[in-house]
């Protein structure tokens, strides 16, 4: 097999650009540096050719994207229209799985000269603080997408989270439907809080008081435990807004296990627009966030603030859309 610049970093025990460096004779590399990849080009017999000198200057060709999960399909989306996007610019995305910032697998992707750019995708809001700090200590450009804190001067992309919450229950109200609850998120994100207070605007505008509100998990048993909970109170509304798609599913489970009608006995708005929203029947009314956007948008602006380090960091907000199926009917 031919060796390559990566067997030669990977052998030397340095980064792809330092090998770069030291095939083009810079004079930043130090002498201890140098004399390993040479030591490593020489046990591997390698010769360098045009791709690999085409490293020098610092640049790796590679953009870093850290999230909690792959077992997401609107993530999913997200990361492969970055991927598309990355591709027509000349970069390779390079994924990095953790579930928190203690967990220090991303440690690598973050070191030195491994990336030109990171991207971090919905991460715990307790790990955004330390994560920042890691990338701006390494003067590492970075884009936050869908970030749960505010207060922090970076660039950034959110889903009016605000307008889907609102958008979702004003779609049940015009249906005619007065007793709406909702199972809201996690408390500690943002996305949460926001579409919770979108549902309260437009219940507030048209003189409505919540049924009900429950806080629960982007999950579908958080959803079936609720809905069960409120069936076997005797308390079920006739209409939900989920907080997100996952949720509105386990509720839907919930109801037609126990023989309720939907949408006849109930309706049902879910957040996300995940791919079961549509595979799932009846096919689910919710709130899409559109990834396609979400991805070009994301890319644009990281590739800018890589040009241009100074340039002022900016928050990109984008509107979701209601998308309606067969989980909601008139009242």
């Amino acid at each position: 097999m031919k060796v390559s610049i990566f067997d030669v970093a990977q052998k030397s025990g340095l980064s792809v650009v330092t090998v770069s460096r030291v095939l083009n004779n810079s004079p930043s590399v130090r002498q201890k540096n140098k004399e390993k990849v040479l030591q490593a080009m020489k046990e591997l017999d390698y010769h360098p050719n045009a791709a690999a000198r085409s490293l020098a200057g610092g640049k790796t060709g590679i953009i870093g994207l850290t999230l909690t999960t792959l077992d997401d399909s609107f993530f999913d989306a997200v990361v492969n229209e970055m991927n598309e996007r990355l591709m027509e610019r000349g970069y390779y995305l390079a994924l990095s799985v953790s579930r928190s910032h203690a967990d220090r697998i991303h440690r690598p992707l973050f070191a030195e000269d491994r990336v030109d750019g990171v991207i971090l995708l919905s991460l715990s809001p307790t790990d955004e603080e330390a994560y920042i700090q890691d990338l701006v200590k390494k003067n590492i450009p970075f884009v936050m997408i869908d970030n749960s804190n505010h207060n922090h001067p970076v660039n950034s992309i959110i889903v009016d989270n605000f307008k889907g919450g609102y958008e979702a229950t004003r779609h049940l109200i015009d249906l005619g439907h007065t007793e709406i609850a909702h199972i809201a998120g996690p408390e500690h994100f943002l996305s949460s809080r926001e579409r919770e207070r979108g549902y309260l605007a437009a219940l507030a505008e048209c003189g409505l008081e919540p049924y009900r509100v429950e806080r629960g998990a982007f999950e579908i048993p958080s959803g079936y435990r609720i809905a069960m909970k409120w069936i076997k109170e005797g308390k079920l509304p006739s209409a939900i807004f989920a907080a997100d798609d996952y949720i509105a599913i386990g509720v839907m489970d919930a109801c037609l296990n126990q023989g309720i009608s939907i949408p006849g006995d109930i309706s049902i708005v879910g957040f996300d627009d995940q791919v079961l929203a549509s595979e799932f029947r009846p096919m689910l009314t919710t709130i899409r966030q559109p990834a396609d956007r979400i991805g070009t948008v994301g890319v644009d602006l990281l590739l800018a603030a890589m040009k241009d380090p100074g340039k002022e960091r900016v928050t990109i907000q984008i509107d979701p859309q209601l998308i309606i199926r067969e989980t909601t009917t008139r009242r």
